[in-house]
Formats: C-alpha cells, sequence, structure tokens
C-alpha cells in the first residue's frame, strides 16, 4: 500500500503531467461510485464511462487492471486466456484498497507506482471520449480511448462477456 500522506487525485494528476496527457482531473459533490452515478455526474451516457477493475492474477501474486466500458461485464476467462494466467479474480474492495491506495469507485486506470498489466475493452474505442475515475469517487477526468492506450501502455482486446 502506499505510504502515508498519499493522496489519489494528486498521484494521479501528477501521473498525467508526468506522461504528457493533456486530460484534466475535475471534482463533484456528487458521487461517481457508480457507472450511472458518473453518466449522471459527467453527462455522459454510461457506455463512454470507463470502469477500472483491479484483478487478481494467480491468486493474487500478480494484479492486472481490465478498462471496460461501463455497460460491458468482464469475462474473466478470456483475460486468463490473454495473460497467460492459472487463475484470474476480481480483487475485492479492502484488496483493491490496500495493494493500490485507491477505494472502489474511484479506481483510476494509472497512477501506480508500476503500472499493472492493462487490458482495454475494444468496444472503449468506439468513443471519442471515456470519462475515467481520478481517485477518489468524487474526481474524474476525460480521455481519448487511443490515449489512455498510450499512457497506460496497455493493449486493446476482447474481455467483455458476450
Amino acid at each position: 500500500m502506499p505510504g502515508e500522506g498519499f493522496n489519489p487525485i494528486e498521484t494521479v494528476r501528477k501521473f498525467l503531467e508526468e506522461s504528457e496527457c493533456s486530460s484534466q482531473i475535475r471534482e463533484t459533490t456528487a458521487t461517481i461510485f457508480t457507472v450511472a452515478d458518473a453518466s449522471a455526474a459527467v453527462g455522459a451516457p454510461e457506455k463512454e464511462i470507463l470502469k477500472s477493475i483491479l484483478l487478481r492474477v494467480n491468486h493474487g501474486k500478480s494484479f492486472a487492471l481490465a478498462l471496460m466500458s461501463g455497460v460491458n461485464r468482464v469475462d474473466t476467462k478470456k483475460i486468463k486466456r490473454l495473460l497467460g494466467a492459472s487463475h484470474v479474480s476480481f480483487a475485492d474492495g479492502e484488496t483493491c484498497t490496500e495493494w493500490s491506495g485507491f477505494r472502489p469507485g474511484g479506481v483510476p486506470p494509472v497512477g501506480y507506482p508500476e503500472q499493472p498489466p492493462t487490458l482495454l475493452d475494444e468496444d472503449l474505442f468506439l468513443y471519442n471520449t471515456v470519462w475515467a475515475a481520478a481517485g477518489t469517487d468524487h474526481a474524474f477526468f476525460p480521455v481519448a480511448p487511443e490515449e489512455l492506450l498510450r499512457i497506460t501502455g496497455g493493449s486493446k482486446a476482447d474481455i467483455k462477456k458476450d
């Protein structure tokens, strides 16, 4: 877990700046804990809300991120094959917070000490802009999917449940 004094929003802001990403973090009094909340808060359709989902790989020996369109669900079997893993499961809220410092509802696609392997849902590339959490359930930033691919060092993949 990140050390004392960890500021989730500043951590994401710093990452964006260092990555030369022009996206600006916005904060709201409304919560963006769920896709529906985020859609209402940012004024974008649910399909354009980015879900950043932390996954436990091989029973927690490592972690990966699935970046999903808000209306899609993760297919862990597809991710398991793509990562060549023996086991992939969703990290629970406590594990997510302990490992990353970010709480569910505010898990960003970036800002980790070391970016975990990151898989981007192909459907994200149907939109000009997606809206990502920026470290808390009250902060977000707009980003083009191609830019998200660049700054995460991730891969575009078929990872949604059919």
